[in-house]
């Protein structure tokens, strides 16, 4: 059986949110996603590399594996994700290979950016 590029590969994550709106106006805001809905309780995301979704199917679930977003300008990024509305829980540092941030989402998921610059 022949392979598809996408084989063994991670190919979309969920989030359960309290408000597909809200979490609509954070992540486009933020990061300008584009958004596809599918009935009232599910709305796929798309950072124009990488799809996912957001469902009201279950309770907000914060922690878990951290989703790592990439920024060729981290210092926008970071206040991007301010203005849309995000908590800044460790800001900007260096780590071997570049720098990053992390933040939480409405919903309080905590995620990061980061940069090679």
């Amino acid at each position: 059986m022949a392979h598809s590029g996408s084989n063994h590969k991670i190919d979309y994550i969920e989030l359960a949110v309290a408000d597909i709106g809200r979490s609509r106006q954070f992540y486009g805001a933020a990061f300008g996603w584009t958004f596809t809905d599918y009935g009232p309780d599910y709305c796929e995301f798309n950072d124009g590399r990488l799809r996912g979704g957001f469902t009201t199917f279950g309770a907000p679930k914060p922690g878990g594996p951290l989703i790592v977003l990439y920024a060729d300008d981290l210092e926008d990024a970071e206040r991007r994700t301010k203005v849309a509305g995000a908590d800044i829980v460790k800001p900007i540092f260096a780590f071997p290979g570049g720098r990053r941030f992390h933040f939480t989402d409405p919903d309080g998921y905590e995620l990061a950016v980061w940069s090679a610059q």
